[in-house]
């Protein structure tokens, strides 16, 4: 199928890349269906969504910067992508780029959480105070590399 990203126009996906939030991702609720992209510049991805192409997220994998990152979400809340187990789930964190060249951070108080088998998607909000909106992403990789002392 053809899309119109916000990244690189207008462009050819599989429909495997589709993902369905059924209620939407917080601020914008009423967009319920996304592709899941890969960004050129890795480790990243975009989340474009399919009928407004000026609605798309980049996003990132929190455990890449955040090795002590847990998600301390009720199986219940779950339940409604179909998800049982965190083997088969797909977890991001949206990142923010400020304009004006401030650090780039990553929202690890609400993960998008995809189903890989349904391709169905849900944000969560985590009430874990260690968690906030914005976790400057470059900071905390050079601190996770370090490693323990």
């Amino acid at each position: 199928m053809k899309v119109a990203t916000k990244a690189y126009g207008l462009i050819e996906v599989d429909e495997r890349q589709r993902i369905s939030f059924p209620r939407g991702i917080l601020g914008f609720e009423p967009v319920k269906e996304y592709i899941l992209l890969d960004a050129e510049r890795q480790p990243f991805y975009w989340l474009q969504a399919l009928d407004v192409e000026q609605v798309a997220f980049i996003l990132i994998n929190p455990f890449l910067f955040r090795p002590d990152y847990e998600l301390d979400i009720n199986d219940e809340e779950l339940r409604d992508i179909g998800l049982s187990g965190p083997e088969k789930a797909l977890i991001f964190s949206v990142v923010t780029i400020p304009p004006d060249g401030g650090p780039m951070t990553a929202n690890l108080q609400g993960p998008l959480i995809i189903n890989r088998e349904t391709r169905s998607g849900k944000q969560a909000v985590l009430t874990d105070l260690r968690w906030k909106t914005k976790h400057d992403i470059m900071s905390e990789l050079a601190t996770a590399r370090k490693g323990p002392c």
